[in-house]
């Protein structure tokens, strides 16, 4: 009996082909996807998990790919500090993805979490598809735990 050939795609340099690999993701995963020159945002949606509507847009850095991810909740003025509660202890506790407080400058602050991955890697489809869902199913976790610990 001969070994089955290997079907995984080849490895693609992250710094080049980094949309390819996030639009092969997003379509298989079946999120909404909105390409502009320097980003790609991507939306979805788990309603059968109870979860928010996640957004993430994912652009370069001069050496990263970065992934913001926010749920869109906005926080109330008295929400703030409950905000950077929820950030300092899902950091201590968490690697991935960093929370943090959002526009806090602006009209209506909110939670985001952010990955990256070094632009110099290379990776397979199935390998960036399997690393960016990974980043949302922690995403969903670290917004749900806001939820729940922190009533956000």
């Amino acid at each position: 009996m001969s070994p089955e050939p290997d079907t995984r795609t080849a490895p693609l340099l992250l710094d080049a082909e980094w949309s390819r690999l996030a639009a092969g993701w997003a379509s298989a995963a079946g999120m909404g996807v909105h390409e502009e020159s320097t980003h790609m945002t991507l939306s979805m949606t788990r309603p059968s998990d109870g979860s928010d509507e996640l957004e993430v847009r994912l652009t370069t850095s001069r050496r990263f790919l970065v992934a913001f991810m926010t749920n869109g909740r906005g926080l109330a003025p008295g929400e703030l500090a409950r905000g950077a509660a929820a950030a300092n202890a899902w950091n201590t506790e968490q690697l991935t993805p960093t929370l943090s407080v959002w526009n806090v400058r602006g009209t209506r602050p909110h939670l985001g979490g952010v990955c990256t991955l070094p632009l110099s890697c290379r990776l397979s489809q199935e390998d960036f598809d399997a690393v960016a869902s990974g980043w949302v199913d922690q995403a969903v976790t670290m917004f749900a735990r806001c939820r729940e610990v922190f009533r956000l």
